[in-house]
């Protein structure tokens, strides 16, 4: 497991440049002279790249050792931040972002597939919620630091601090990250073929719709919590805090609940339906919300861990392959949640309403998992390694 953490260094940083936009955009906006709303598509751009670039480019590149793709990637993303730093106006900024959205895109998908590589089956869940909670932990601890440090300093310091940490982690996978069993070569009818499974697309049709409601939303958090209950573009920080420690919370305990109970279908039906309430009361507890946030992100970052086990379950053949789909719904499902936020509010929707729709777009996710579920034999009684309870009946 030792190997693993090397992993999670830079899923930390990836969690970080992810998310500590969120807490910026105002402040980028007023630097660069544009609204919130148009400031808001650099999470966009940068999603959208890191959804396209997962399947794209280690379907391309195949052939190449996991291990060297993992380190370029990594270093595509570091440059791209660089790049943010430096960027004089919105459209170098968009730019810059898609680069570093197509690296933190190619890392996050072999990274993840490396970690449950290196761990081995009977610890799968718990290395999967290594790198989650290197993600999460990028958010708790990075985010608001980057945020006091943009105060007092400029946003572009910030992403300085994200450029630094990216060049460290590279560092360090480039001299210790040791090889990585690489995946059976997967043929391109094979890849395509992953969107049309009947195994794959409902549970990676799940995760986009949980994305959008979640990682769309926390885009506009603070709009929101403004609206809702008059926080202020400098008091968002504590709030960021309790959704990030509630994303590490989720993370940490999903990986042995997999391992331990092997529940799979039911923690994701128990995970969503959390997700659902803890977005849907935020406006009406305004600067009370501390509870639901960390709820909030305790089921966004949990979520994952069990939808990418039962992935992984899936015959060797397309696992890696609807891995990297789930990764790309993951983000494109950010994407097109922050798009549909600022496109909201820039034709007159309250911030404060937002919540309810992400709500609403979560429980359509879990109508969609309940559904997929009744209409499998294994429903409840699925393990996570893919095998069954003495309880389940067998298909």
């Amino acid at each position: 497991m030792r190997k693993v953490w090397l992993l999670m260094v830079g899923a930390f940083t990836l969690g970080l440049d992810a998310y500590v936009m969120a807490g910026l955009l105002p402040v980028v906006a007023g630097d660069l002279g544009t609204t919130v709303s148009l400031a808001g598509q650099m999470v966009t751009v940068f999603t959208l790249a890191y959804a396209v670039s997962a399947p794209l480019v280690t379907g391309l590149l195949s052939g190449v050792r996991p291990r060297v793709l993992i380190v370029a990637a990594l270093a595509v993303f570091t440059l791209g931040n660089g790049l943010t730093a430096l960027a004089p106006g919105l459209g170098v900024l968009l730019v810059s972002r898609a680069v570093a959205g197509v690296g933190a895109g190619v890392y996050s998908a072999l990274s993840t597939a490396a970690a449950a590589s290196l761990a081995g089956e009977e610890r799968r869940g718990r290395a999967l919620a290594l790198v989650m909670g290197g993600m999460s932990s990028g958010t708790v601890l990075g985010v608001p630091l980057g945020v006091l440090l943009a105060d007092h300093t400029s946003w572009r310091a910030t992403m300085w601090l994200v450029t630094g940490l990216g060049a460290v982690a590279l560092l360090g996978l480039a001299v210790g990250l040791p090889e990585v069993p690489a995946a059976p070569p997967v043929p391109v009818r094979a890849r395509l073929g992953a969107l049309a499974d009947r195994k794959v697309l409902p549970i990676v049709s799940v995760s986009f719709l949980g994305a959008v409601a979640s990682l769309g939303l926390y885009t506009y958090l603070a709009p929101v919590l403004a609206s809702a209950g008059g926080v202020g573009a400098g008091d968002v920080a504590p709030y960021l805090w309790a959704w990030g420690i509630g994303g590490v919370l989720g993370s940490v305990v999903a990986g042995p609940l997999v391992d331990r109970t092997g529940r799979v279908v039911l923690l994701i039906t128990g995970i969503v339906s959390t997700l659902v309430v803890s977005i849907g009361v935020l406006p009406l507890l305004g600067a009370a919300a501390f509870p639901a946030l960390v709820v909030w992100g305790a089921a966004g970052w949990a979520f994952q861990v069990p939808q990418q086990h039962r992935l992984l379950a899936l015959r060797a053949e397309r696992g890696t392959v609807a891995l990297a789909l789930n990764n790309s719904a993951l983000y494109l499902g950010s994407a097109v949640g922050s798009a549909l936020a600022g496109l909201a509010l820039s034709v007159g929707l309250a911030a404060r309403a937002l919540p309810w729709a992400a709500a609403g777009v979560a429980f359509a996710g879990l109508v969609l998992h309940m559904s997929a579920a009744r209409g499998r034999s294994d429903s409840f009684g699925l393990r996570a390694g893919g095998g069954w309870s003495r309880s389940s009946p067998r298909p």
